[in-house]
């Protein structure tokens, strides 16, 4: 049965894989489909959805946006947006600047933390122009500076949510997400709800429309996936499956590889027809 992985990024990659060479990943480890759902922006779609014809592999254009409930971090897919979409790409460079802003205050909370570290520096991590700099880069800086052994210790200890660095400064709620993207005729996914330990929150956003959920990834257990799989059939939402696959940091797979978690082609056409129904 032809397998597809809807969620994987290119360009928040730090250059190790090209648009072509992740491409070419997903063709080697045997899917039919792949979701293309970079943080913030879609600049990288248009290359994609050409590559991905040249390599007879389909590409689900997506979206990976950023939101914020009760200060911590929330991510709606969306796919099948229009990528076209002015008022859309406009709304994007917005939030893409708030993920500047926040860059800057994780640094300066490392700083007063003593760890000797520039924005300057993280930004070299990021070998292609296009594409966002974020916490992934910051981390691989830790782990060549000695600060930390490995990707997972650097979010533990400094980045992630409970991390002594961590802020958040405010951005959009889910609920405007899920406008954003059904406003460009997408169609709106919870990404990866097992991180966020909140079912209520879930509830509220397929009370506001969300479409479907991400129940299979690599940050979801067992008990996760069968409470938001029993949600998402109870409200008649599309369950999706992606290894949220970041390319490699000092040869370390981040999150998953490509193919980690998959869902048959028929999810990938519901997509598509919801889509067309926006």
């Amino acid at each position: 049965m032809e397998k597809a992985d809807l969620h994987s990024h290119t360009t928040a990659s730090d250059g190790t894989f090209t648009v072509r060479q992740l491409i070419e990943r997903a063709k080697a480890k045997g899917l039919a489909a792949l979701g293309i759902t970079d943080h913030d922006t879609v600049a990288a779609l248009a290359e994609a959805l050409e590559e991905g014809k040249r390599q007879h592999i389909e590409i689900v254009p997506g979206v990976e946006i950023s939101s914020v409930h009760e200060g911590k971090d929330v991510h709606v897919l969306g796919y099948y947006i229009d990528i076209q979409d002015q008022v859309f790409l406009e709304r994007l460079e917005e939030l893409r600047e708030v993920r500047g802003r926040r860059n800057k205050m994780i640094i300066a909370r490392l700083n007063e933390l003593g760890i000797d570290i520039t924005l300057e520096e993280v930004e070299e991590r990021k070998k292609e122009k296009a594409g966002n700099i974020g916490r992934p880069h910051m981390a691989e800086l830790l782990m060549e500076k000695g600060v930390v052994s490995s990707m997972k210790e650097a979010f533990d200890k400094y980045l992630g949510s409970t991390g002594a660095a961590y802020v958040n400064p405010p951005r959009i709620s889910p609920q405007e997400a899920i406008d954003i993207i059904q406003a460009a005729g997408g169609v709106a996914v919870l990404a990866h709800p097992g991180l966020y330990k909140n079912p209520k929150l879930v509830k509220s956003l397929i009370e506001h429309g969300l479409q479907g959920i991400e129940v299979y990834h690599p940050d979801n257990d067992e008990d996760d996936m069968r409470l938001y799989g029993a949600l998402a059939d109870e409200h008649n939402l599309v369950k999706t499956a992606g290894s949220d696959f970041h390319g490699t940091r000092n040869d370390e797979i981040f999150h998953a590889d490509l193919g980690a978690r998959t869902i048959t082609m028929d999810t990938v056409c519901r997509l598509r027809e919801l889509s067309k129904k926006a």
